[in-house]
């Protein structure tokens, strides 16, 4: 297991890192959402050296006022676990959405409906957030419209004809891994499902849409590959990501699944994983 302050072997000089892709909650930001003074100084180092930094998360581009102000050059950012492309120089600015089609989301509310009974909805729409009755209070808008998934999907109703950025469901008493596993046994042939809540909250997108893959196509515009992205994850909606970057780690603080699938392991998101990591990489040139 490699860590933050031995990251394994020196890269060669061909595989010098072009791109960090890093999620924010659990991993860049600490547990009050904060950036710390050290990992805004390495984030800003790593962009001075020439290598370019994405935020790459499950938020939507409404809440990336956290980290907006430590974007630099090209200001983009990935949000809704790859279902968005923003500009953070423009407060947010949609530039690519990769939509969940409202009759795959319809489909998947049905079938999790029979095989999850009490499974709650929300449905994150281009424009806003709106939920069902049940919807726990996470982080809810009070000029959000409150109404069954159904309603909330047909294109008359509160995201008039907007596309769907994804759909998230929430169980009272499943695990967060075991609702997983069964949704994605009667559901994962139509959507992308995964989650990054401690809570049985799942995130649904469309097929084919996930960090990795809008990463991937950010990474082919820019003719870098997956050989120069060093990527950093904290939950299972990091994991395709983790995979596919050329070096990747987890947090100390990461799910056992997420530890799996990573080239290398750093500390704990309190602790300044992040920028242990860009340190070293930093210091390696």
């Amino acid at each position: 297991m490699t860590s933050a302050t031995s990251p394994g072997p020196r890269p060669t000089a061909h595989l010098r890192p072009r791109l960090i892709a890093t999620d924010l909650d659990g991993t860049l930001l600490r547990d009050d959402k904060s950036v710390s003074d050290r990992t805004i100084s390495a984030l800003a180092a790593a962009e001075e050296a020439g290598i370019e930094v994405f935020f790459v998360t499950g938020r939507p581009a409404r809440w990336m006022g956290v980290v907006s102000d430590h974007v630099h050059g090209h200001g983009l950012a990935i949000c809704a676990n790859g279902a968005a492309v923003v500009d953070l120089h423009s407060g947010g600015k949609l530039l690519e959405v990769r939509p969940l089609e409202r009759e795959t989301a319809l489909d998947v509310v049905r079938t999790l409906r029979r095989e999850a009974p009490g499974t709650a909805f929300a449905v994150e729409f281009t424009t806003g957030f709106h939920y069902e009755p049940d919807y726990p209070p996470f982080w809810l808008d009070p000029s959000a419209t409150i109404a069954p998934a159904e309603k909330l999907l047909h294109e008359d109703e509160p995201g008039s004809g907007a596309p769907v950025l994804k759909l998230l469901a929430h169980h009272a008493d499943l695990t967060p891994d075991g609702f997983l596993a069964l949704a994605r046994a009667a559901a994962g042939d139509r959507a992308g499902i995964t989650r990054s809540s401690p809570s049985a909250l799942l995130e649904i997108s469309g097929l084919g849409v996930s960090k990795a893959s809008t990463l991937a196509l950010c990474c082919a515009e820019r003719g870098i590959s997956a050989d120069e992205v060093v990527a950093f994850g904290d939950m299972p909606n990091d994991i395709e990501m983790l995979s596919w970057a050329g070096r990747s780690y987890a947090m100390g603080n990461a799910h056992p699944d997420v530890i799996a699938a990573a080239s290398g392991r750093t500390v704990a998101n309190n602790d300044d994983g992040v920028a242990r990591v860009i340190e070293d990489i930093l210091s390696a040139y």
